[in-house]
């Protein structure tokens, strides 16, 4: 895949995650309006990160990765690429059908795993009558997720990155009919339905994708190959690392449970930082990871250095200046888009600085996203495993040990230190993978200046927000204040960044006409 092709890779899928992650912050908008940090808007958060963390940990996790890059592999050798899809498919579908079944009768045990601290008042039944059924969704997302490597490794993103939009209009919709009721026990119930009926609508749509790009993938009989077999040798350790990784949400949501409203706090922060993570982040992932394996196939060295030193230029370029908005103006951010209803200032205060805390790792977790295709293009999926359980361990003793002291926020800041512990290790580790792992001059030269466009892009927002804070603070106009404040922080962003040499607007108006 050429620079130019790379790169337009990256946007395509970052415009559609962009669609989805606004969509989402519409939606989240909505349940802190009508729900706020209550009961019902705790219980529903919990129950929807219960298959979502299994999702990460089967699909997008484990598995992915290592389907992924044996898939691209076998696409570039025209080996049997579409019957180790089909083999694959009908393996996952199988197995996730009996999880799913046993994963509903363990509900309570499983809710308590994620939130003991709901145990003895009323969140604690009704996350476990959401959870039983929210979690089919599971079944659903992770075929879809499959069915998206297949359609990201022939080089066809739209489809795929486009899915999620489907969840965030199905959301809403519930949430406008559930409101109509006026109840927000009603409210809970749009919301839970919407879940499963939202990852059949994304599985429906990548299948259709992957039909006309000639991988028409159907349910039949499992059998066992030794394809699979070596995909599950791979993903085994990817398994265990994703395992890990969950646990480290575990440990931040139990801990937030101690403390009234703090599940919602967090998981308000999160979408926020979430959004430029998904846009970047995850669009890097989804095109890098392909792009190294074919390249490593070919024997095409210096393609892939060029390849991960533009994804990780792209990213920091995106990203840095992200993290420093996220430091300079967080409660603006949360009080315009959250503080309505059943949100009130005193929650506005706890989830901007949650939000504060996360900027501070965003650059991190963009950089794993970066990182990691290095080693899943390798089929190396042991070392990224004990990087995670040497962060499990940060993040717990970060967490647990803090929270007696400073509180919910200990969970933020434990996810954070280890977001960065994370990217030293995958960086130590990717020392031996040769010139393909080494960032060329061009980064080097760009990166600093980069960093120097960011904290003056950080300045103005502080001065800009000073000057428009009555107008932050007024409902009637305070939306077209916010906008005005970003806009005031992309604009001295990209132009501080073009007069110091941080990066040239042509290369992203290249991409973006291609």
């Amino acid at each position: 895949m050429k620079p130019i092709r790379l790169m337009s890779g990256f946007l395509t899928v970052g415009v559609w995650t962009m669609l989805s992650r606004l969509l989402g912050f519409a939606r989240d908008i909505m349940i802190a309006g009508y729900l706020g940090t209550g009961p019902v808007a705790q219980a529903f958060l919990v129950a929807f990160s219960l298959p979502n963390l299994f999702r990460r940990f089967f699909a997008e996790g484990a598995f992915n990765m290592a389907f992924v890059p044996m898939f691209s592999k076998k696409l570039e050798a025209e080996d049997g690429a579409r019957e180790f899809a089909q083999d694959a498919f009908v393996v996952m579908a199988s197995f996730l059908l009996v999880f799913s079944v046993f994963a509903i009768l363990a509900m309570p045990w499983l809710i308590t795993a994620m939130a003991s601290g709901f145990r003895g008042d009323e969140r604690f039944d009704l996350a476990v009558t959401y959870g039983r059924w929210a979690f089919p969704y599971i079944l659903f997302i992770s075929l879809a997720a499959l069915l998206s490597g297949v359609l990201n490794a022939t080089g066809r993103f739209v489809a795929a990155a486009a899915a999620p939009v489907l969840l965030n209009i199905i959301f809403i919709s519930g949430m406008v009919i559930a409101g109509s009721v006026g109840t927000e026990v009603a409210i809970g119930w749009g919301l839970t339905l919407a879940v499963p009926l939202a990852g059949a609508a994304q599985l429906l749509l990548v299948w259709w994708s992957a039909r006309k790009a000639g991988f028409p993938l159907r349910f039949s009989r499992p059998k066992w190959t030794p394809d699979l077999k070596r995909l599950m040798i791979i993903a085994a350790p990817a398994a265990l690392a994703g395992g890990v990784l969950q646990i480290n949400l575990l440990i931040g949501r139990q801990v937030a449970s101690f403390f009234d409203g703090a599940v919602a706090w967090l998981s308000y922060a999160d979408r926020l930082y979430q959004l430029p993570l998904g846009v970047v982040g995850i669009a890097i992932g989804v095109v890098l990871l392909p792009d190294l394996s074919r390249r490593l196939q070919a024997g095409d060295t210096q393609g892939g250095k060029q390849a991960f030193s533009r994804a990780v230029e792209v990213s920091l370029a995106l990203t840095i200046p992200a993290a420093f908005a996220l430091l300079a103006i967080p409660a603006a951010l949360i009080s315009v888009m959250f503080e309505r209803g059943a949100f009130t200032a005193a929650d506005t205060s706890a989830t901007a600085m949650a939000v504060a805390i996360y900027g501070l790792g965003l650059p991190a977790f963009v950089l794993q996203k970066t990182l990691q295709p290095l080693f899943f293009a390798r089929e190396d999926t042991k070392r990224p495993f004990y990087y995670a359980v040497a962060s499990m361990v940060i993040n717990a003793v970060v967490a647990i040990s803090l929270a007696p002291f400073i509180g919910f926020i200990a969970a933020a800041i434990g996810t954070t230190i280890t977001g960065w512990a994370m990217v030293v290790l995958l960086w130590r580790g990717s020392r031996d993978m040769g010139d393909a792992a080494v960032l060329d001059d061009r980064f080097k030269s760009r990166i600093w200046r980069i960093i120097a466009a960011s904290v003056g892009m950080g300045l103005v927002l502080i001065a800009a927000q000073a000057v428009l804070s009555p107008w932050l603070a007024m409902a009637t106009v305070r939306y077209f204040a916010l906008a005005v404040l970003v806009g005031i922080g992309i604009v001295s962003y990209f132009a501080i960044g073009q007069m110091i040499g941080a990066f040239r607007l042509a290369e992203f108006k290249a991409a973006m006409r291609r």
